[in-house]
């Protein structure tokens, strides 16, 4: 089994990991309600996509 000869430096390991970072997803707003809503997906609060209908939500 292989064994390191030499202790890598936190600067080095850090340098190493810098692309394995989470990034936020992408916010939208709906054209109908204004609500923030995933890109490409109905809106939760009223079911509009792409300035229609496409999901029946109960209305209070």
């Amino acid at each position: 089994m292989a064994l390191p000869k030499h202790k890598i430096s936190k600067s080095r390991r850090d340098k190493r990991r810098t692309h394995q970072k989470v990034e936020a997803p992408a916010i939208s707003t709906c054209s109908e309600c204004g609500e923030a809503t995933l890109p490409h997906h109905a809106c939760p609060n009223c079911g509009a996509y792409k300035g229609r209908t496409a999901v029946e939500t109960e209305k209070e």
